[in-house]
């Protein structure tokens, strides 16, 4: 599937130091590996809806760390799916009366232009559930031969044949250190996964499953639903969690470095994904999970059912800048929790436009110190808000006036904004 389009990402002089990060299945703060090559997968949109500002943060925070391998000099291998057939998807399509293929192009168009607009950096491979089930039937194929898998009989008008990954099953295949069992990437306990489980998509409730936590691999074909040939399992669609990791798994080194997204994806969908990666190749799916943090209107949750969206299509629409939307992003750590408000935005937009006005004043010698600061604060757990700091400082500094104007280091500052935050000034 095509992506959007990624705009050139200036060089600068010198290089990220090493970059720490927070590991969600660690519970801490790591280091991460010194590679020539560090591989990402972030999980994508299912494209029934507008990108909302929580999609949008997330994107930014893991543009964040693809931009500061970047500056560090490696080879960067991105990844990231779309979920193009799903239940949401699907609904939503029968609530407009949209045909559901024509609902999902559109979104997913509307989707890349957002990116495109945010400066987010492309994925090096942008890869649809559709166009990738002829990879996931033979993996889910062998999960059932493996016994990890099973088919459940039909009930409460459901045909027989939906396939299910056995959790308790796959927890005891192997006593590796780096074997996966259930929790180990959450930390959750039964009942805390047992309530996410039942609000995130899953079934706990499904008769004829072994577990009530067991995720659905293989969905058989239902009347009035798109289906494609399922060898064995019969026609049918995919499970969510199987799609990510079958994906990752082709186009992605075992393990790769991170696995991001966020916060709501790290149960089930994290959790399930990483134990069928083990089951399938005997090793863990990711070295390390990375999560952002979840995004609010004026200190509500932000949600489709309550109609609180801010749409970064809508504020476009409007007139606003891009890079004023990212810019009040990236004044928010990347795993807090936060609220979009009216003030917050008008803050940035002011900010941004002290920093602009600051370029025509650039101090001569002040770019070296600059960028050692944004890059001190991006490798400290992606510390985008203490990055913002350090540039809002220098444009206090350059706009006071005082020193010798300095175009050299105009264009430097202005290149390591670019590179280093993804705000053009």
């Amino acid at each position: 599937m095509k992506s959007w389009t990624s705009r050139p990402v200036p060089a600068l002089p010198g290089n990220m130091p090493a970059i720490r990060l927070f590991d969600t299945a660690a519970g801490r703060v790591v280091e991460l590996e010194a590679e020539t090559a560090p591989s990402m997968y972030v999980c994508g949109i299912t494209p029934y809806d507008a990108t909302h500002m929580g999609h949008a943060a997330s994107y930014v925070a893991f543009d964040l760390l693809n931009r500061a391998w970047r500056d560090a000099g490696q080879d960067v291998s991105y990844v990231q799916n779309v979920t193009d057939v799903d239940d949401p998807l699907l609904e939503r399509a029968s609530a407009t009366g949209v045909d559901w293929q024509d609902l999902a192009a559109s979104q997913i168009e509307l989707f890349h232009t957002d990116m495109e607009a945010l400066n987010v950096l492309s994925p090096d491979r942008y890869v649809g559930a559709v166009e990738s089930i002829g990879l996931i039937v033979p993996e889910v194929e062998r999960l059932v031969s493996l016994g990890l898998a099973y088919k459940v009989q039909g009930s409460n008008g459901d045909p027989d044949g939906d396939v299910y990954y056995d959790v308790e099953a796959a927890g005891k295949q192997s006593v590796s250190p780096e074997a996966w069992t259930l929790g180990s990437i959450s930390g959750l306990g039964e009942s805390d996964m047992l309530e996410l489980f039942a609000e995130r998509g899953g079934d706990p409730g499904r008769a004829g499953k072994r577990q009530a936590l067991d995720p659905l691999l293989w969905r058989v074909e239902r009347e009035g639903e798109p289906s494609w040939p399922g060898g064995s399992l019969g026609p049918g669609r995919p499970g969510w969690h199987i799609e990510c990791t079958v994906i990752a798994q082709k186009y992605l080194p075992s393990p790769f470095t991170v696995q991001g997204g966020g916060s709501d994806l790290i149960f089930p969908h994290h959790e399930m994904g990483a134990g069928h990666a083990f089951s399938l190749a005997g090793v863990p799916l990711a070295r390390h999970y990375a999560h952002a943090g979840m995004v609010g209107l004026d200190g509500e949750k932000m949600s489709k059912s309550k109609g609180n969206l801010v749409l970064v299509s809508k504020l476009r629409a409007a007139g606003e800048d891009p890079a004023a939307i990212r810019l009040a992003i990236l004044t928010h750590h990347y795993r807090s929790d936060w609220s979009w408000t009216d003030e917050g935005f008008a803050a940035a937009k002011a900010d941004l436009t002290a920093w602009r006005r600051a370029l025509d004043h650039t101090p001569a010698g002040s770019a070296g110190p600059l960028i050692a600061e944004m890059r001190a604060a991006l490798a400290a757990d992606l510390d985008a808000p203490g990055a913002v700091a350090a540039v809002s400082r220098w444009a206090r500094q350059a706009n006071d006036g005082g020193a010798a104007a300095s175009a050299e280091d105009q264009a430097l500052v202005k290149d390591a904004v670019d590179a280093l935050l993804g705000i053009r000034l």
